[in-house]
């Protein structure tokens, strides 16, 4: 059975505390395991690339809202007392490690041990300039980090010397009762490869298996899930202790289609899926909330 999440609309409610709040407690009473966020630390036009970014356009305008993920967690861990946090994905390399570490285990301590780390290395150049961060370098940073992060989590006082960060005995205090799930997102080999080694878990958060046939998804997928089981077996882990977490959305689909779906990621080997409320023309709390429901409900039935 797939624990299940849902993904937070913070672009439909805005600023409207009260309706995020409302959603988060909503989604917890229906029964909903964890709660997923997106996060950019800046809004722009993603029609506009930096020069050193070569992927293609996201879809998102100036006018779309990002909260902060760790900041909103913990005010949400204060008004729930058993649904999960998890950001999908905080983009790593743009954050120090050693404040994220910090601020990661606050929350987690705050919550009661509720916080899944869903990182990712970023595609944004904008960002990275802004932030002053090397946007070529983020995929080895972020392994870095990582490794410094739970150190850091676990260790009183911390040695660390890598290529990008230095620690020289010092230590997080309070540090979390236990060791927070890092869950890393993408695609691409270098991605897959790092989940494999160094990852709790793997956040697919494409939409693009809905548009493939169930056999071509079913084959697309195969061929990453195994990149990143070999790379687990390549450092001697248990591929099977590395979590799966999928996606889909309401838009587009039917409460069965939805069901469906949820059926054809568990037989794949999820252990986890959220369900997208957004972009589905849902422009009241009771509305986001009534899906939530209607999906729960009829995935349990089956």
């Amino acid at each position: 059975m797939l624990q299940l999440g849902a993904h937070l609309p913070q672009n439909e409610f805005g600023d409207d505390v009260p309706a995020l709040r409302d959603y988060v407690i909503g989604a917890e009473a229906i029964g909903y395991d964890y709660m997923i966020m997106g996060e950019h630390i800046l809004s722009h036009d993603a029609s506009t690339q930096a020069p050193q970014t070569r992927e293609e356009p996201r879809p998102y305008t100036p006018d779309w809202v990002w909260h902060e993920p760790l900041v909103l967690f913990g005010y949400l861990a204060a008004v729930t007392e058993r649904i999960k946090f998890m950001p999908s994905v905080l983009v790593l390399p743009l954050r120090q490690a050693t404040l994220l570490a910090k601020q990661a285990a606050e929350v987690d301590v705050l919550s009661g041990g509720r916080l899944i780390l869903g990182i990712g290395v970023g595609w944004s150049g904008l960002e990275f300039e802004a932030m002053n961060e090397d946007f070529r370098t983020r995929g080895r940073r972020a392994e870095e980090q990582i490794a410094l992060m739970r150190r850091l989590w676990t260790e009183p006082l911390v040695e660390f010397e890598g290529r990008f960060h230095r620690v020289a005995g010092g230590g997080l205090n309070p540090r979390p009762a236990a060791a927070i799930p890092i869950w890393a997102g993408g695609m691409s080999e270098p991605v897959l490869n790092r989940i494999g080694r160094v990852c709790d878990g793997w956040s697919i958060q494409r939409t693009f298996y809905t548009e493939l046939s169930p056999e071509d998804a079913d084959a697309h997928f195969a061929e990453r899930l195994e990149q990143v089981h070999a790379a687990a077996r390549s450092v001697d882990r248990d591929p099977s202790e590395i979590d799966l977490g999928a996606a889909i959305d309401v838009v587009g689909n039917t409460v069965e289609q939805q069901v469906t779906l949820a059926r054809q990621w568990e037989a794949r080997g999820a252990t986890h899926l959220a369900l997208r409320t957004t972009r589905a023309g849902l422009t009241e709390l009771d509305q986001h909330l009534e899906a939530l429901r209607a999906f729960h409900e009829a995935y349990h039935a089956g």
